[in-house]
């Protein structure tokens, strides 16, 4: 069944006048991605079935169905009483009863008992150049689908104009990007250049070509997809040139091929132009080939950062590769989400006590006003670290790495906004690696100075550092690790070239306090060789049944943009690999 769609009348402030989005509920000022949409119950179907059953009861038994019955109730009500019990358990073990292991911060403890084997164990520190022992053997390149846009319109020529609100953070604005170019070229529309939404969160201010390299992005597509940077003039005068007075569709997240063909496509036949806003993952990644080819070729080919961004980057890039001479030029990049507003969000409880807790809820209380004193709402700290919800701390980090194998000579790019209380959480990361670089570091005041107030840029500088690392360590999820270990599978032959640690069981080892220094490395060895192995895991993709996320896993469906030299990188990186062995083997020769 088709969905219906939802056109708004716009009002003055860039929206339609409903407040309930697409992915969420009403009031949802969450800045995240809208939620996958809930799987089809067969639930009215099992009620159907049991009301069956109980009827060929009654006929089963005729007269004498009282007793039977009523044992047969007894004792299905006995199984589901159990069953509850056995599902509530583990729930109230969390309000009364023991503790669960690794249900606690005391990662603290353990670094305070193990502190003098880890000082004095780097002897057998790992090579970075043989972190990465599994290896993918990519099948035959075969040639992209055709992605010509609009094939099936192609005879009337394009259908109108498609303008999209990209909204979030740098990477939600980067999928917004990629989806908006399929969506055209589905609808077989002129796209405008995305605008991106300002929100109270990233309070970023930044347009498209302040990021991206608008020209760049419009010849790339030319022969797939027209884009232009604004409307003509007509159509702009057709509606008092305010943007917000344009024909406004809140599509609902994931919506489906069919969905845009049967009731966007006629109304932007219609009207000429059409608006969706909010834009992000409102394309399901279930679509056809050639759609999904276009959705590659923006990604890895189109979007390349505008040459403010890149030049500093570059120049980031070949600091981190000096400061890395006693590697080979190699380093390692972590994604820290340890900011105050992540660890207010998440509800963890870390080893800060009472006062911690003081300002954790003032800040809940200030960014999200009274959505976690909901009656409805239940915080349960435990539970969310044993789930692996808790951000690692930068002293877990530190831990986990050096039980891994990496010396305390290995060079650490942070990648990560303001570090809650950074002088106490940084201290013991410093203490294991204290060769630990950040923007803020390798940048002089000067260069980053425009930079100031702009969270996407900065990001953007933090994308490309990780991107051109050894090994790149992701430690709490989101838009910024998923779309970076899919950019370096595109680019590593298929491995991401990523530890993607094992929370749940991580914080159980960290609690573990008669575990010895030898004992936590071998767990963590084998939590790097976990890493290692599904990092070249690639989906089975049947045709138009893709599950997982093109921009996490990008092939097969992107194996055709990549280049058959490997000494060529895409223009949307840094280096080329040819330039980064240059600048590397230059350190060991100084070495």
């Amino acid at each position: 069944m088709a969905m219906k769609p939802k056109i708004h009348p716009p009002n003055g402030n860039g929206y339609s006048s409903d407040n309930c989005g697409g992915g969420g509920g009403c009031g949802n000022t969450s800045p995240s991605p809208p939620t996958s949409p809930p799987r089809h119950s067969h639930f009215r179907r099992r009620v159907k079935s049991k009301v069956h059953y109980v009827h060929s009861l009654k006929e089963s038994f005729g007269g004498g169905y009282g007793i039977l019955f009523r044992r047969n109730l007894l004792l299905l009500s006995l199984l589901y009483v159990s069953g509850l019990l056995m599902c509530v358990g583990p729930f109230s073990a969390f309000v009364s009863g023991p503790t669960l292991p690794g249900s606690f911060y005391r990662s603290h403890e353990m670094f305070g008992r193990l502190w003098r084997d880890i000082e004095a164990d780097n002897s057998s520190a790992i090579e970075l150049s043989s972190v990465w022992k599994f290896k993918r053997r990519l099948k035959e390149q075969k040639p992209c689908p055709n992605s010509t846009a609009g094939r099936r319109f192609e005879s009337s020529g394009p259908t109108g104009y498609l303008i999209v609100e990209a909204n979030g953070g740098l990477n939600q604005q980067r999928s917004a990007i990629c989806n908006a170019v399929a969506v055209a070229g589905l609808l077989n529309a002129i796209l405008v250049i995305p605008r991106f939404d300002f929100h109270n969160v990233w309070r970023d201010p930044s347009e498209f070509g302040d990021i991206y390299d608008e020209d760049h992005f419009i010849a790339t597509l030319e022969d797939y997809v027209k884009v232009v940077k604004k409307l003509p003039e007509a159509l702009m005068e057709r509606h008092d040139y305010n943007i917000t007075n344009v024909p406004t569709f809140r599509v609902q997240a994931w919506a489906s091929v069919n969905y845009y063909l049967g009731e966007v496509y006629p109304v932007l036949q219609k009207q000429g132009v059409i608006r969706l806003a909010p834009f992000a993952n409102r394309l399901a990644m279930n679509v056809p080939p050639h759609i999904q080819s276009l959705r590659c070729l923006t990604n890895y080919e189109a979007l390349r950062f505008s040459s403010p961004i890149t030049t500093l980057a570059n120049k980031l890039v070949n600091r981190m590769i000096e400061k890395s001479s006693r590697t080979g030029g190699k380093y390692v990049s972590v994604h820290l989400r340890f900011e105050e507003d992540m660890v207010a969000f998440s509800c963890c409880v870390y080893d800060g006590g009472k006062a911690e807790k003081i300002e954790m809820d003032l800040l809940r209380e200030k960014g999200w006003k009274g959505k976690f004193k909901r009656k409805d709402r239940i915080i349960l700290p435990s539970l969310n670290r044993i789930t692996g919800k808790c951000p690692l701390s930068p002293l877990e980090v530190g831990m986990m790495l050096r039980g891994m194998g990496f010396g305390n000579d290995t060079s650490i790019y942070l990648a990560s906004g303001k570090i809650y209380q950074a002088g106490r959480h940084l201290a013991p990361l410093l203490k294991m690696f204290p060769h630990l670089h950040t923007k803020e570091s390798l940048a002089t005041p000067e260069e980053l100075a425009t930079y100031e107030g702009f969270s996407s840029r900065l990001a953007a500088l933090d994308y490309i550092v990780c991107l051109s690392s050894e090994v790149f360590v992701t430690t709490q999820g989101g838009n910024f690790p998923h779309f970076l270990m899919g950019h370096r599978r595109f680019l590593y032959d298929g491995h991401a070239k990523t530890i993607m640690p094992d929370k749940r069981k991580l914080v159980v080892i960290l609690q573990d306090m008669g575990l010895s220094w030898k004992a936590f490395k071998d767990q963590m060895k084998e939590m790097l060789n976990e890493s290692d192995r599904k990092g070249i895991m690639v989906p089975r993709v049947r045709k138009l049944n893709r599950k997982t996320s093109v921009y996490t896993y990008p092939l097969p469906e992107c194996r055709c943009l990549q280049k058959s030299d490997k000494n060529l990188m895409n223009p949307n990186s840094t280096f080329s690999n040819y330039q980064l062995k240059s600048m590397r083997h230059e350190m060991e020769n100084q070495t």
